[in-house]
């Protein structure tokens, strides 16, 4: 069977876009950003010798309340060697069904491990705890040994609402009393700490794992960091190496996250009002039906227009503005560091034009 390596890139002849709202991993890093990385102190990671990835992953096991981090590439690296860390070939994992691990991780969680996730039915990417109660099987030699429950803080799919935290300390100590271990995927985590307003180290408290994305709304060029307890770390370590993403000197990119954490956390409180006004505004364009925004993703229904969401959003790229889509006639707009309130203005005036 053929296999479409072809790259995520839209085709030639485009216009220059006017405003990206494609993802908030579309930021640029900054030039304070820029001069914190060619500043940074580096050795050799991988002998714990990187001053810089030291420091990061020891503040961020501080911040996170765990007892140790390690600093990874990406996400999705994080959320496969937490599942390679906690699951066994054969293993069965929880999960809402929208879920980044089931939907957008290319299988890796049966590629990589053998295990298989089971999907979690509830609305805008949550589920309740009777929910995950009817999900947990009797222990039998004849069902697959339950041993991870997974939730997504924000919930990309279901617009990026935040978890109450009470349901999520309710799912984790279900987890636990059934013998299950608990990760959070933390791709917007910041974002529901800013919303919420909830300490981070208590919103995560009932979490054996979770990770924090650097590249999204922080806005850094690569990188997440993954925290646990101590054992848990260790054995992620060895998945690290195995999977090449041990590093050498990177301070360089270790630096760009500490600047992230001192200067972009506050901010996203900007992201969130920009993602509120397009909302208000989308609701004034006959056509397009907005859901409310939580944080900074905006999804809105474009089917009264007669478009399906891949011909809107490509019509809207050559009008200059950038967006996604989720399905047939769901739209995604993301706000980031990128996005000025100008520029939300901008973005309503091409979608008056796509719509009109």
């Amino acid at each position: 069977m053929a296999i479409d390596y072809a790259p995520l890139v839209p085709p030639a002849g485009l216009p220059p876009l006017l405003v990206n709202l494609y993802s908030d991993t579309q930021t640029k890093p900054t030039a304070g950003m820029k001069a914190a990385m060619m500043d940074a102190e580096v050795g050799d990671e991988q002998f714990g010798l990187d001053p810089t990835t030291n420091a990061l992953a020891e503040r961020m096991a501080k911040m996170m309340g765990k007892e140790a981090a390690v600093f990874l590439p990406s996400g999705t690296m994080c959320n496969q060697i937490a599942i390679l860390t906690h699951c066994r070939p054969g293993d069965e994992i929880l999960a809402h069904e929208s879920a980044h691990i089931l939907t957008s991780e290319g299988g890796g969680a049966a590629a990589l491990t053998g295990a298989q996730i089971t999907g979690l039915r509830g609305d805008k990417g949550l589920f309740s705890a009777d929910t995950l109660r009817a999900g947990i099987r009797s222990k039998s030699r004849y069902s697959p040994p339950q041993t991870l429950m997974e939730v997504e803080q924000t919930a990309n799919s279901g617009g990026g609402v935040v978890w109450p935290q009470a349901q999520l300390d309710e799912v984790a100590a279900i987890a636990h009393e059934a013998g299950m271990a608990t990760h959070m995927d933390g791709a917007r985590l910041m974002n529901a700490v800013v919303a919420s307003g909830i300490p981070v180290a208590e919103m995560v408290k009932s979490y054996d794992s979770l990770w924090l994305d650097f590249t999204k709304g922080l806005g850094t060029p690569i990188g997440a960091v993954l925290c646990g307890s101590h054992e848990f770390i260790g054995a992620a370590w060895r998945w690290k190496q195995r999977l090449g993403g041990s590093m050498r000197q990177s301070g360089i990119i270790a630096a760009a996250c500490l600047y992230a954490l001192d200067h972009n956390i506050d901010r996203l409180a900007d992201d969130h009002a920009n993602a509120k006004a397009m909302v208000r505004g989308l609701g004034q364009i006959p056509g397009l039906v907005p859901e409310d925004a939580t944080t900074n993703l905006v999804f809105f229904d474009c089917s009264a227009t007669g478009m399906t969401a891949g011909a809107f959003a490509d019509k809207a790229r050559r009008h200059g503005l950038a967006l996604s889509t989720t399905g047939q006639y769901r739209v995604r707009a993301c706000t980031h560091l990128d996005v000025s309130a100008a520029d939300i203005d901008t973005a309503l005036a091409i979608l008056r034009d796509v719509v009109g």
